[in-house]
């Protein structure tokens, strides 16, 4: 998976219910654009560049950070329909209007964009209080790409004298409706292609979680496997229990006191479910009391998490991403994996089980269908 793109953006509103509005704002970026990591504080700020003759109500600012696969321009465009979403119409003359929702682009990680549409980092920016202060709560170490200096040494320097007044609320990050503090270690599983890898991944990244992936392009059998299964079947299965109860053995009594939970793209078990559809009788029955005596010493995910996908779509996922070995893998072998996966989940009672049918949804590509898993795990959508 591509590493998300950090973008620091500035929110403000001076007309309606201001607080509501920019909650609003917050709540549709998580959902439209990416991940919000933080949320600065919720400043008071007055109107700069109205029209002194009228009255003009003061500002509500506050920035975030956030992170997005999107390129910097369709976060922009995002970001217009948020704004028209929430209220927000265009300007009828030349001067500042008040206005529901305001939403800028300060930073996009180090990127310079120079464009009609885009300038990033948002020209004078560096001038404006109500910018700097909430971006100095949450970001005061970065540092501006064209002056090369920090944010919070730009604030240091900074010439506006505008009085912000810190509101005593704060705004509430999205993310924290999904609720994993419960679960130590989740364990996500799947058949070939079913996406597991890249759920756990993405999970890890989001949720600060310790990650562990399976070392399954490691194994030399597995090539040697998809060309003759019946010669490397016992081989392949041993060699794969060995690594897999050596890793999670290894992973599991490693602390990480900077980490929430753990979250694996697979469980020891897959171990005897595919053993149990590559092997002969013989063989799986000298398998199982091996890996019963490897098994009960490890220790057990909280939370198991099934991803299923009809055969189709698991044929699309693996010609997608191209791997020479499994292009060749057949429907009826896909067949009973799922089948093999669907009997031991539903005679499990030591297992919090959560079966989800992904099969069309796209929550590597589509945002939406990615919310809507973590709604699964967590019991409730957003």
């Amino acid at each position: 998976m591509k590493k998300p793109t950090t973008f620091y953006i500035a929110l403000g509103s001076n007309k309606g219910d201001k607080l509501k509005n920019l909650q609003s704002a917050v709540d549709a970026i998580y959902t439209k654009i990416g991940h919000v990591k933080l949320i600065s504080k919720v400043y008071k700020s007055p109107a700069i560049g109205f029209c002194t003759e009228a009255f003009v109500e003061d500002f509500l600012n506050c920035c975030l950070v956030l992170e997005s696969d999107m390129q910097p321009q369709n976060v922009l465009r995002e970001l217009l329909a948020i704004e028209t979403a929430l209220g927000r119409t265009a300007k009828k003359g030349t001067g500042y209007e008040a206005r529901t929702i305001d939403l800028d682009i300060v930073f996009a990680e180090t990127e310079v964009i120079d464009t009609k549409t885009l300038k990033v980092p948002h020209p004078e920016m560096e001038k404006r209080r109500f910018v700097l202060l909430p971006l100095n709560d949450i970001a005061s170490k970065i540092k501006h790409p064209v002056i090369n200096k920090e944010v919070s040494v730009l604030l240091d320097e900074c010439e506006d004298e505008s009085v912000l007044e810190p509101i005593n609320i704060w705004l509430k990050n999205p993310s924290k409706q999904f609720n994993f503090s419960k679960y130590n270690y989740i364990a996500i599983e799947g058949n070939i292609g079913a996406g597991k890898t890249s759920l756990a991944t993405k999970m890890a990244h989001d949720f600060n979680a310790k990650l562990i992936l399976e070392r399954f392009a490691d194994n030399p059998f597995l090539p040697k496997f998809y060309e003759d299964a019946q010669r490397y079947a016992f081989t392949l299965e041993m060699s794969f229990l060995a690594d897999r109860y050596q890793q999670i053995s290894d992973d599991l009594s490693q602390l990480d006191l900077f980490k929430d939970f753990i979250v694996s793209d697979y469980d020891v078990f897959k171990s005897l479910i595919f053993a149990k559809i590559t092997l002969e009788e013989d063989e799986f029955m000298l398998y199982r009391k091996l890996f019963n005596l490897m098994y009960k010493d490890l220790k057990k995910p909280e939370l198991y998490v099934y991803l299923y996908q009809n055969t189709e779509r698991l044929q699309q996922n693996i010609k997608k991403r191209g791997r020479d070995y499994e292009q060749n893998i057949g429907n009826d072998y896909l067949e009973k994996i799922n089948t093999g996966y669907l009997e031991f989940l539903k005679t499990q009672t030591d297992f919090n089980v959560k079966i989800i049918d992904v099969s069309e949804r796209d929550f590597v590509e589509n945002r939406a269908d990615y919310l809507w898993v973590l709604g699964g795990i967590c019991g409730g959508a957003f």
